[in-house]
């Protein structure tokens, strides 16, 4: 899945956060529909805007975000 394809970043919608393309739904609220108990299903029927694949290229991106985190140990 590349979710380039599906996610967009724009510093005028949403202050930039990472958004499904042609919405102002972001990552981050999808991800906690799910966080929340919501199932695809669910999630697809409240928001008729979106498809599978968005919902899965939000996924990809929550991934690759993680991957992507650096943890640095800081020592006094």
């Amino acid at each position: 899945m590349n979710w380039q394809d599906r996610i967009t970043l724009n510093p005028e919608v949403l202050v930039g956060k990472p958004v499904i393309k042609g919405t102002r739904l972001a990552v981050e609220f999808i991800i906690d529909l799910f966080a929340q108990g919501w199932s695809i299903d669910e999630v697809l029927r409240n928001y008729p805007g979106i498809t599978t694949a968005d919902i899965q290229a939000c996924f990809a991106y929550a991934s690759a975000s993680l991957k992507a985190e650096k943890v640095y140990l800081i020592s006094a």
